[in-house]
């Protein structure tokens, strides 16, 4: 017994995941039950699936990892549905049963597993080919295994949760929430990335500063909600303008930034300027604004100038075009 404790003190302190956790309890438990496998199952309810998830099997009875089986037809339901946790004379308790009969089970014990809610996550599960009487107190045992496997999943559920909400306050903080394309914070930061990545690999940076003609105009006139939407139709078509390489990025306003890593000549700028069409819809009526000056730059490898350098070069190209574009 005090070989046991151990064990089991050694695998609770020692687990960082349910499988690291269920396999010494499924070993331990065929050792203090003695019979011939030990498994944990999950319970898909709503498709009426019991799945054995981690088994451990001492000689010719084997369940096998991976098994898929109706639920309704299961011993661990009829358990559950009978408070009938153990029997050593399944044919006689369950004989309509076709997994007993196919497995050859006799011997059956079995504890539900359950989320803090009470919500079934599945089962403890022992058996054998023969009869065979429970050891004192190993209900009990199988009782506080299956709490153990219950705290383990709650705790990864937990930690699943926490990763995903890190994982969208982190969007959030990089994304505009306008347009849903990147923000300013996110673009300086994989403009310096890009820009050493470019450097090792010999490769040119080309940056596109994009200002919207007649912004202005178009919130004094009919207001912020359709300054915004005109801002919502840049950044789609602006989207659909870039290669899956490059990055669009809300610089702020009505400025936008396109990085494209290994971009070369003025298809960049061309292809950006075409693309932005100056009519929106907005309410059921076509709106007009002055379209978008763009200006490019173009970064080499060895260029000594930084990312706020070429941000600033590329505004500067921007008003170049403005200027051109005026007249």
């Amino acid at each position: 017994m005090d070989n046991a404790l151990t064990q089991l003190a050694d695998s609770t302190s020692k687990a960082d995941s349910l499988e690291s956790l269920t396999r010494p309890l499924l070993s331990l438990l065929n050792n203090l039950t003695g019979l011939e496998s030990t498994y944990l199952t999950m319970v898909d309810e709503v498709n009426g699936l019991q799945h054995i998830l981690f088994s451990n099997n001492d000689s010719d009875m084997q369940i096998p990892e991976g098994l898929a089986v109706p639920w309704h037809d299961t011993l661990c339901k009829r358990a559950m549905d009978e408070n009938r946790p153990y029997t050593d004379d399944v044919s006689t308790c369950w004989g309509d049963s076709a997994a007993a009969r196919e497995l050859g089970i006799k011997t059956y014990v079995s504890q539900p597993v359950r989320r803090l809610n009470g919500a079934l996550y599945g089962t403890l599960c022992g058996a054998s080919t023969d009869s065979r009487p429970l050891p004192p107190g190993a209900l009990s045992v199988l009782n506080m295994f299956a709490q153990l496997i219950a705290h383990q999943i709650e705790r990864e559920q937990l930690l699943a949760n926490l990763r995903q909400s890190n994982s969208e306050l982190m969007s959030r903080a990089m994304t505009d929430a306008l347009t849903g394309v990147a923000n300013r914070h996110a673009l300086e930061d994989e403009l310096a990335r890009t820009l050493q990545q470019a450097d090792r690999n010999s490769q040119t940076v080309q940056i596109a500063f994009i200002d919207l003609d007649g912004f202005k105009q178009v919130n004094d006139e009919f207001g912020h909600d359709a300054g915004d939407r005109l801002l919502i139709h840049v950044s789609e078509q602006l989207l659909r303008a870039v290669r899956r390489s490059d990055l669009v990025a809300r610089f702020g306003g009505d400025e936008f930034v396109v990085l494209s890593p290994g971009g070369e000549g003025d298809q960049l700028e061309q292809r950006l300027s075409n693309k932005v069409s100056p009519e929106f819809e907005y309410e059921g009526r076509t709106l007009r604004f002055g379209g978008a000056s763009v200006g490019v730059v173009t970064w080499t490898p060895g260029d000594p100038v930084d990312a706020d350098d070429l941000l600033g070069r590329a505004d500067q190209q921007m008003y170049e075009a403005k200027k051109r574009r005026k007249g």
